[in-house]
């Protein structure tokens, strides 16, 4: 783990620029004591040297400023560093041993709801007077039932699943990007067409950790049956072998199959994912708006635009997103200092610290009511707004946001497998059929 503390960090760099700007921060009454946060980058960012990226990083800016104001705190934050199944198995393993943090920040939804043991219902710590505010709350309630315990505070609007295209590679290959395909399969006829009129992959795709089946079948299963199916699903309501799921996955495998993908797309990690699009040998690729400033980087404002995953051909909702809230910030149930904890979450909560959140990172607006929209600079965000305004049928919010942690886990491994052609659709989906009822049963 990359750990660091920034009690001290307020006069470096002018507390950066940006942080100077922040209106003053209102001090919580006779606040003192120490916190530990752990975050997995989602809400930070770190130098190569393992140091916080002060001028990048918004947890360390936030935290540095909430010191400022309370001068009897210290905030330590600590990067877990590793993939998401090691931090999940490392915080469950701390929470056990009473010695983890007081606040962690996951993913929203299932990944929060997983540890409803180890998090501190944040209703009365956080009242209405914060959470009135904010947009998302209910998917980070138990079983997401609107009157469960709120087991984390949702932070921004939500990412958002996408394609980016590289305008260069359609235009060559004859496609016209201001034209985007309305189903997957004029998608991969796209791609096709691609391969066959240039040297270039239809498709960059990096899979090994499944993550790309898990943007691809939310959007595929969510235009089949609607945005709210997977809560559905957790709930009981849909079974999780319907139909529509193994469609689904055979569109995945067809599409691991059809030759349109660079050829290693099922042993490329994650972690490489960037560099080999925008190398410039692919015309699309599957992920989410988490990657609009590395693609407004590499392509230029005229280079490069996205559009959602598109549902397959005769879907019910076809003009459905998918993505949603994607960041909790909780308070662990063996937190000696939840006061504290619950102040520096409701200063996190302020429209304008959010406002900080939108306009350093660019890849999803605020959630709070008052969130400034000027704040989104990116071109690639106000077109993925106004393309959010055009999906009346609504956004998925993704299988991975929803189940337990353990179906999550299965739930990558076997996007790997049905995408290499190991493991069958129907295996797939009975594989995940068992492992949720196991877990669910275990609740």
């Amino acid at each position: 783990m990359k750990t660091r503390k920034v009690a001290a960090i307020v006069a470096t760099v002018g507390l950066v620029a940006g942080l100077a700007a922040c209106a003053p921060a209102e001090p919580a009454e006779e606040v003192g004591g120490e916190l530990l946060v752990w975050d997995t980058g989602i809400l930070g960012r770190t130098l190569e040297n393992g140091d916080p990226d002060l001028e990048n990083s918004f947890i360390d800016q936030m935290a540095a400023k909430f010191m400022e104001a309370n001068p009897g705190v210290t905030i330590e934050v600590v990067q877990q560093g590793g993939d998401i199944t090691a931090n999940s198995a490392q915080f469950q393993a701390a929470a056990i041993a009473g010695d983890g943090p007081d606040i962690r920040i996951q993913y929203a939804g299932g990944p929060t709801i997983s540890f409803a043991d180890f998090f501190t219902d944040l209703d009365p710590l956080q009242g209405p007077e914060v959470l009135d505010n904010l947009a998302g709350v209910n998917v980070n309630r138990e079983g997401f039932s609107a009157d469960g315990r709120l087991l984390g505070m949702p932070y921004g609007a939500g990412n958002l699943f996408t394609v980016f295209q590289n305008h260069a590679v359609l235009e060559e290959a004859g496609l016209d990007p201001n034209d985007p395909p309305a189903t997957w399969e004029e998608m991969l006829a796209n791609g096709q067409q691609v391969v066959d009129n240039t040297d270039k992959n239809g498709f960059w795709v990096a899979n090994l950790e499944g993550y790309v089946g898990a943007w691809a079948i939310a959007a595929l299963v969510g235009g089949q049956l609607g945005e709210s199916v997977f809560t559905q699903m957790y709930a009981g309501e849909i079974p999780v072998d319907d139909p529509a799921m193994v469609r689904a996955y055979e569109a995945f495998a067809e599409w691991g199959a059809s030759g349109l993908t660079n050829p290693d797309a099922g042993q490329v990690s994650n972690g490489e994912s960037t560099a080999g699009f925008v190398n410039g040998s692919s015309a699309y690729y599957l992920v989410g708006s988490w990657e609009n400033n590395n693609m407004l980087d590499a392509f230029g404002e005229d280079g490069v635009s996205s559009f959602f995953i598109p549902t397959l051909e005769g879907s019910d909702y076809p003009a459905m997103g998918a993505g949603g809230p994607e960041i909790a910030i909780s308070i662990s149930e063996t937190s000696e200092n939840k006061e504290l904890a619950a102040e520096f979450l409701k200063f996190l909560a302020q429209a304008e610290n959010q406002d900080v959140f939108v306009e350093l990172y660019q890849t999803q607006g605020s959630n709070h009511k008052d969130g400034d929209p000027s704040k989104i600079q990116n071109p690639l965000l106000r077109q993925q707004f106004e393309q959010l305004a055009q999906a009346t049928d609504g956004v998925t919010f993704a299988f991975d946001s929803v189940m337990p942690q353990a179906t999550i886990d299965l739930f990558y491994r076997v996007n790997a497998g049905v995408f290499l052609g190991s493991i069958t659709p129907e295996d797939a989906v009975a594989q995940l059929k068992a492992s949720y009822e196991t877990e669910i049963a275990n609740q």
